[in-house]
């Protein structure tokens, strides 16, 4: 079985072997969004291939859309020429289920894969034509936070290029909404997908002051700065995503090999991205935006996308950062380095750990969650535990979930812990975990896992300096560890507070105490904290 065109009609033998196809005509779908397509997507990467392009495709299936999406891939044009050139645009949707059952798709949404630079004047002429049709109603985007931004010096280098010669992504897009303009002022919708916290507002503030240099240089007029500003005309809905994609995995090459399946190897480009004409992926997937389309918008709501106001998108990321997934991932990391785990899924299989990570979900984070009302708090750490974490499928690990944990403690604890502290009705005294987490990293920072040995910490940009205020303790040192601690606790951008003078201050010191008594104390503290 080949993944083309061609290699699709032979229906019987995918089906036979259990895997999903399109049952609409791809290329009518085609030759309508040819002619007059609704939706463009940046990043051609392997979220919006199982993501938005099979929710897409879930639309087509229903008859609820005759089109399909335009992908423009900025970055790295290896990812058109090697996977979707090849395949005609489609791909095989490989959904790992925590019950080991997959679920296998041809995704064939994809009507056209476009190299968005001036490099290739026949794909961006391709794009500056979708740009000016009247019945584009959203653009969206997954190319990472990075893609928006502007202070790099290879983005302020670009602008003075101005819009005709500019090679950058949030340059080429502004330069693109000018064709519209040009064009007839159309309205239409720059929806970020990617996944940080209010990412309409970023990809808003780059497009902004592209489009501000370029009339300070005498290369716009003030009529495209209003259009821009104008929400009538151009809105930038912010949105929060959830779903786990990793690297196209060797086990499931093998397992599609086995169904006949001959499309199974992997690509590593130049710019080092892992692709592959399949794309492995966990089951449990989130995408909710603001509903703020001024020209209209597929019925996303008709493919399990939620549609809501942005009051609502800010409270769902609050819940997922703050207290239902992050906290839980950034908890189970530092104790799954410290006792030696390589796998989050196999951490899973520890009573100890789930017993702590519910803990610290369902009771010590419930009391204080921020409730979105169209996800309840509790459902989603259901989904956390019994779905998403224990998937054996997925291949990551507490290894790299520890990364820049300075950077992360003050959203997904440090906030909670604050909500405690200004509460007249919950008590500190209720709170066992969420300090044992914070001193934990403290004990993680010694850089030796339970039995004494040394490990490597994930990188960090507050490592060095973090790791020099414990590097004088050692395992079966008594303490006292107030003063030695003293200018990480008192450090409110780890913490979010000045742990140091909290009444929270005793606690985290009982537990690091605890921590480093000798070889075996993380466990045995472990084990105690979450059998109390």
């Amino acid at each position: 079985m080949k993944l083309n065109l061609e290699g699709l009609k032979n229906r019987k033998e995918w089906e036979e072997k259990g895997i999903i196809l399109p049952s609409f005509d791809i290329e009518k779908m085609r030759r309508a969004t040819e002619e007059g397509c609704t939706w463009i997507h940046f990043g051609a990467g392997n979220i919006f291939r199982c993501f938005p392009a099979a929710r897409m495709q879930a639309l087509i299936e229903k008859g609820l859309s005759d089109t399909g999406i335009i992908v423009a891939e900025s970055f790295d044009f290896e990812i058109v020429d090697k996977i979707y050139n090849p395949h005609d645009n489609l791909t095989l949707s490989v959904t790992l289920k925590s019950d080991a059952s997959i679920k296998n798709q041809v995704v064939a949404s994809v009507a056209k894969a476009l190299k968005c630079s001036p490099a290739f004047p026949e794909d961006y002429e391709g794009l500056k034509k979708a740009f000016r049709n009247p019945k584009l109603q959203m653009v969206s985007f997954t190319i990472t936070e990075k893609g928006y931004a502007t202070a790099p010096k290879y983005v302020q280098d670009d602008i003075p290029k101005g819009p005709e010669k500019c090679s950058t992504v949030i340059c080429m897009v502004t330069a693109l909404a000018l064709e519209r303009f040009k064009a007839g002022a159309f309205p239409f919708a720059f929806v970020s997908m990617d996944n940080c916290s209010h990412n309409g507002e970023k990809l808003q503030k780059g497009v902004m002051e592209v489009a501000n240099a370029w009339k300070k240089l005498g290369f716009v007029d003030d009529g495209f700065i209003e259009y821009l500003s104008n929400p009538e005309k151009v809105s930038f809905p912010w949105s929060m995503i959830d779903k786990i994609t990793p690297r196209p995995d060797g086990g499931v090459a093998k397992m599609l090999s086995s169904l006949g399946f001959e499309d199974t190897e992997v690509v590593v480009t130049g710019k080092n991205t892992w692709i592959a004409p399949f794309v492995n992926s966990e089951e449990c997937e989130y995408l909710v935006i603001e509903d703020s389309f001024p020209n209209g918008r597929p019925r996303l709501e008709e493919s399990g996308i939620y549609m809501t106001d942005r009051d609502t998108v800010n409270k769902v990321e609050k819940m997922k950062v703050c207290t239902c997934l992050n906290p839980l991932h950034t908890a189970m990391s530092i104790m799954g380095c410290l006792l030696g785990y390589k796998k989050i899924s196999d951490e899973m299989k520890d009573e100890d750990i789930v017993k702590y990570i519910k803990r610290l979900g369902y009771v010590e984070g419930m009391p204080v969650v921020v409730d979105p009302g169209i996800i309840a708090p509790k459902s989603f750490i259901d989904d956390v535990v019994e779905k998403r974490l224990a998937n054996p499928f997925m291949p990551d690990t507490p290894q790299r979930i520890a990364t820049d944990t300075s950077q992360k403690l003050a959203i997904r604890f440090g906030e909670n812990i604050k909500n405690y502290m200004a509460s007249d009705t919950l008590s500190l005294s209720d709170l066992k975990c969420m300090p044992l987490v914070l001193a934990s990293w403290m004990r993680y920072l010694m850089a030796l896992d339970d039995n004494g040995e040394k490990f490597q910490p994930s990188p960090d940009p507050l490592l060095e300096s973090s790791m020099k205020v414990v590097e004088g303790i050692s395992l079966g040192d008594k303490g006292p560890f107030d003063e030695v601690l003293k200018p990480l606790m008192e450090n409110e951008a780890i913490f979010g507070f000045n742990l140091y003078t909290s009444p929270l201050k005793d606690r985290v010191l009982e537990a690091f105490a605890s921590l480093v008594k000798g070889k075996g104390a993380v466990r045995e503290t472990l084990h105690r904290y979450v059998n109390e």
